[in-house]
């Protein structure tokens, strides 16, 4: 009974099992769907290119690069042009280029000059309280103030999490930046005296890590996986209950509406949270129920595309956030033709917009067309769009991105918990180590080298 259970196919899952099976052991995957790849799925139609969820990678770390390699896929990669680097916060409801670097900084419109001095304060002051927590939004207000919060962070926060820099805790939704200052006792020495350190741990910060994607998007990768995988994988399966037994685990499924019952020495789960606190097994004094507290703000894509020539914007750039004090329904907008090549036919560009979130789920939810109505007003206004898109594309996920807000680390302690009275038993996902594509691969490769180490 030397087998591995994995319960669910989304990108943490598939990463997991093609490095146990590489190691050489024999695996099943459970997922619940007709297809692998959760939120990770492109599109192509009318010479478009169109992503369902995530758009980019980042080369945060040499175990992506690592996995890429080992599945064949470095011919297939593609990075962002030099534009990927030009980012636009909407201010004044127009699209001011992010500064990227001092001397840009100093002379931005998009801040002023009080905020400008108030920067220069930032490293002379204290740090706070070790064991205190607090909000994204107290903690950049007490660094960099509060224009700083209104233009950079709280459209950036939209833009990662679609979530609300005032219920995010900054210890656990950025980790990163907190350590920065508890390690160094300011923002900006952490990121001069931390580079030696991420150079050290083969590490790269995001800002500067190489982004890239596929000649046939995203999907290439969750392809890639599959076929790699394909004898190991149960679609359309759903697992009922774990067991624990003196071997291993009992995993109880459903396979097209028949009960069946497999052994495994050990088990990883990957799947969402709220699903994770329904999942029945016989683990004493655990109660996983309050998993489902979680907040998961519903979110749609809406990827719309027009003719080059109707849109006035240069679109030279990565994108462009906009903050909640600029009152549009956009969230971002990334300019996707602008970022690789073959996202949009000859003459057209796409534009992938975010709606929903934290900030305004009930649009999230409107039918399309209202969705379409109020984006292209938007869209109007901020960039110039002329005339009816030539194509839309909208993707729409009721649970979109788990909040890592106040009071976080009471969940991650009941999944320690969890694992802890549950030898051979592993959990990851994004509401555990980091919700972004890089940041499960990376997990993933963590809880397989654990679990290889363990046998």
């Amino acid at each position: 009974m030397n087998s591995i259970g994995i319960i669910g196919g989304g990108i943490t899952g598939l990463t997991t099992a093609f490095r146990l099976k590489s190691a050489g052991k024999h695996i099943v995957l459970y997922e619940a769907s007709p297809r692998v790849g959760g939120q990770v799925q492109s599109i192509r139609r009318d010479g478009y290119l169109a992503e369902f969820g995530p758009n980019t990678l980042l080369e945060t770390s040499s175990v992506i690069s690592a996995l890429l390699r080992d599945l064949g896929l470095e011919s297939r990669k593609i990075y962002a042009g030099n534009k990927a680097k030009y980012r636009f916060i909407v201010r004044g409801k127009t699209p001011t280029p992010l500064p990227t670097s001092p001397a840009s900084f100093f002379s931005t419109s998009l801040f002023s000059f009080a905020a400008k001095l108030r920067l220069l304060r930032e490293p002379f002051i204290a740090k706070s309280f070790e064991k205190s927590e607090e909000s994204v939004a107290d903690f950049v207000r007490r660094r960099l103030g509060n224009e700083f919060l209104n233009y950079a962070i709280d459209p950036f926060v939209s833009g990662v999490y679609a979530g609300d820099p005032e219920k995010l805790s900054v210890v656990h939704a950025f980790p990163k930046l907190y350590a920065l200052e508890q390690q160094y006792g300011s923002l900006i020495k952490g990121q001069i005296r931390g580079k030696k350190d991420r150079r050290k741990n083969g590490d790269v910060a995001k800002n500067s890590a190489g982004m890239f994607s596929f000649d046939d998007g995203l999907q290439v990768l969750i392809d890639t996986l599959h076929t790699k995988l394909e004898q190991e994988i149960k679609l359309n399966t759903t697992v009922t209950k774990l067991e624990r037994i003196p071997e291993g685990w009992k995993v109880y499924y459903n396979d097209n509406g028949t009960e069946y019952i497999n052994l495994h020495s050990s088990l990883i789960l990957t799947i969402p949270a709220y699903q994770l606190a329904g999942l029945s097994h016989n683990i004493d004094g655990i109660d996983l129920s309050a998993l489902k507290e979680i907040y998961y703000p519903p979110v749609a894509s809406l990827a719309l595309g027009f003719k080059k020539s109707d849109v006035t914007h240069s679109l030279d750039g990565f994108g462009m956030l906009i903050p909640k004090k600029e009152n549009f329904h956009i969230l971002g907008t990334l300019f996707s033709s602008s970022l690789f090549p073959g996202r949009a036919p000859k003459d057209h560009v796409l534009l992938t917009n975010y709606i929903g979130g934290a900030r305004s789920p009930e649009f999230a939810e409107a039918d399309e067309s209202t969705q379409i109505e109020f984006v292209l007003k938007d869209l109007r206004m901020l960039l110039g769009v002329r005339g009816e898109p030539r194509f839309t594309h909208q993707a729409f996920y009721k649970k979109a991105i788990p909040q890592y807000n106040i009071g976080y680390a009471k969940y991650k302690t009941l999944l320690n918990s969890f694992e802890g009275k549950a030898p051979g038993l592993f959990i990851a996902g994004n509401f555990r180590n980091g919700i972004s594509l890089s940041d499960c691969i990376t997990s993933a490769d963590t809880i397989a080298k654990n679990l290889l180490s363990s046998f």
